[in-house]
């Protein structure tokens, strides 16, 4: 009989790029949030050898590229399992939309394997497999609310709270947003060292004609003593200090939250996506969708990785609905959802 599993979103609560590491991937700072959008993975394990994989959607690879194959193979090998193993993925979530759904596939597909053969892995060898086959992949091992550093994860719990994820029929590369990220810090540098005679890795604010120089090392640690200082205002029940960003247009809270949320004091640090640097540019439309969130009341409003999809947290229930209703008036397909806490991350991904 075959498996079901809920394979959940996530969004990004800031995103902070630093310089290049020696294995090619960039240092990362930022803190996933799951959301409870969700695509469906089926899977089924018989006689024979192989793996299969079925999806209706075109722009999902079928062979050895994907997420679930690669994963599969390794469990299987792991697991020392034998069989033939067909995946069947219902795709929901927008393929290129930045809200992780191949890297949740794969994890989906993890658990659905271990739950078909009966069989579990250790947590540190599902954590080890899930990072070859990707950087996201850890997140969706624990769900909720999760700190990304480099390619670990630390966690820690939040509040659920209203949210609307718009998803413009928009295909943004991952790879490519980080070659125009290195170029225009590249570019800036440049700049910056004709001005001055001194070479720099610049932090450029959008919107704003003035460089910043910033080191790779100095913007990672810049990002980690944010969520260090609201880390400690929850331990100590207030907010110690944080300026709202220009581009966010988040309030400062001198305290706690009005309704008493660390997640929107988390928000209201000022914390910002770094690739709205460079895919807002060549996608003006993304920057009017945060721009529509705002305005429709959003306490927060961001580019999701590298999009396109792009989210806003919202104070109720009924504001979410109403600006999902706006977009959607606007030919912007978007949907009123809510973010899940880890509790009810693992309670509804069997579900």
């Amino acid at each position: 009989m075959p498996v079901t599993v809920r394979s959940f979103a996530k969004i990004n609560l800031g995103l902070g790029i630093g310089a290049l590491r020696a294995d090619g991937f960039h240092e990362l700072r930022t803190v996933y949030q799951t959301m409870a959008l969700h695509d469906v993975i089926r899977m089924s394990v018989g006689r024979g050898s192989g793996i299969e994989i079925r999806c209706e959607d075109s722009r999902v690879p079928k062979d050895e590229s994907n997420t679930c194959y690669r994963i599969v193979e390794r469990a299987m090998v792991a697991l020392k399992a034998r069989g033939r193993v067909v995946v069947e993925i219902e795709k929901r979530l927008p393929v290129q939309g930045g809200l992780g759904g191949a890297s949740g596939n794969a994890v989906a597909a993890l658990l659905a394997l271990e739950r078909s053969l009966k069989k579990e892995l250790s947590g540190p060898e599902r954590l080890r497999i899930a990072a070859e086959v990707g950087s996201d992949l850890p997140l969706f091992l624990v769900g909720g609310t999760v700190l990304g550093v480099g390619r670990g994860e630390e966690v820690y719990p939040l509040p659920a709270m209203p949210c609307v994820v718009a998803t413009p029929e928009i295909g943004v590369s991952t790879p490519k947003a980080f070659a125009d990220w290195d170029l225009l810090v590249a570019n800036a540098a440049e700049l910056c060292s004709a001005w001055t005679g001194e070479g720099a890795r610049p932090h450029v604010s959008l919107g704003d004609p003035k460089l910043t120089l910033h080191a790779g090392s100095d913007r990672m640690g810049e990002f980690g003593r944010v969520l260090s200082a609201w880390l400690g205002s929850q331990s100590q029940g207030k907010l110690k200090s944080g300026r709202a960003s220009a581009s966010s247009g988040v309030p400062v809270s001198k305290g706690r939250g009005r309704a008493g949320n660390p997640l929107l004091d988390l928000v209201r640090t000022g914390i910002e996506n770094d690739f709205e640097q460079v895919v807002f540019p060549k996608y003006p439309e993304l920057r009017e969708v945060k721009s529509v969130l705002v305005r429709t009341g959003a306490v927060y409003a961001s580019l999701s990785g590298s999009g396109s999809a792009t989210y806003g947290l919202f104070a109720s229930r009924t504001a979410a609905e109403k600006a999902a209703a706006r977009l959607r008036k606007d030919g912007i397909p978007a949907a009123a959802t809510t973010t899940l806490t880890r509790p009810l991350y693992w309670k509804k991904i069997f579900d």
